[in-house]
């Protein structure tokens, strides 16, 4: 079964490319955009976590059990 293409519109676009974007595809990157310029921005005062945590803990008890 072949399928049926769309015949081209008879008038070309006045100013060459007719070129639609949804909604989305703009909101959507200016968004993520904004927020990572935040985390960049607001990084300033990060510091880095120290000591014996859970999760340090928990990495040395997984790699002992691989070890074995």
């Amino acid at each position: 079964m072949s399928a049926h293409t769309h015949p081209r519109s008879p008038q070309p676009a006045a100013g060459g490319v007719d070129f639609k974007l949804p909604w989305w595809g703009v909101v959507l990157p200016a968004i993520a955009f904004f927020v990572l310029l935040a985390l960049v921005v607001g990084s300033g005062d990060a510091h880095a976590v120290s000591g014996d945590g859970n999760l340090t803990h928990l990495v040395d008890r997984i790699q002992h059990s691989l070890s074995l």
